[in-house]
């Protein structure tokens, strides 16, 4: 939902789930300055709203074995929107395809890809995503470490 109309609770509603998902509708109502029913009715409204997507748990690759995170810019030599859609439908049936971004710009598209380690990738990469249909090159970029990395938007909140 674009251009949601939000007040200041709900965006402190919103701030405190982003930061943890799991904080109790008590602890949530408190820091938002409201009673636990009117809490949980805002908030599921903002579900309702389609302002928050769902819930997951934050997973640390490496304690599952995944020690490689790799960025890989694929160049398609068709744009036509069938073979966008087809490109984008292929990659989210791969697992270890993370995140799939549409690009503008001479990279058509950007995945974020994540192995047990290089081998893992380039079997990935040489088996998989260089021989799909209607991919023209790929470019590598094998992430070293992460500085930073939040989920969500930035909500300010009073």
């Amino acid at each position: 939902m674009r251009g949601a109309k939000l007040d200041d609770i709900d965006r402190r509603i919103l701030r405190d789930l982003q930061a943890d998902g799991r904080m109790t509708n008590v602890e949530l109502a408190r820091r938002a300055g409201i009673s636990a029913p009117p809490c949980l009715r805002r908030v599921r409204a903002l579900e309702k709203a389609g302002v928050i997507k769902g819930y997951r748990a934050e997973i640390e690759p490496a304690a599952l074995g995944f020690g490689v995170s790799v960025f890989a810019l694929v160049g398609l030599a068709s744009q036509a929107e069938h073979d966008l859609e087809a490109f984008e439908q292929l990659a989210a049936s791969w697992p270890q395809v993370r995140e799939c971004h549409m690009l503008a710009g001479e990279t058509d598209f950007l995945l974020k890809i994540v192995a047990k380690d290089w081998d893992a990738y380039n079997k990935f990469l040489t088996t998989r995503l260089t021989t799909a249909p209607n991919v023209s090159h790929v470019k590598s970029a094998l992430a070293i470490r992460t500085a930073k990395s939040l989920p969500g938007v930035p909500i300010e909140a009073d």
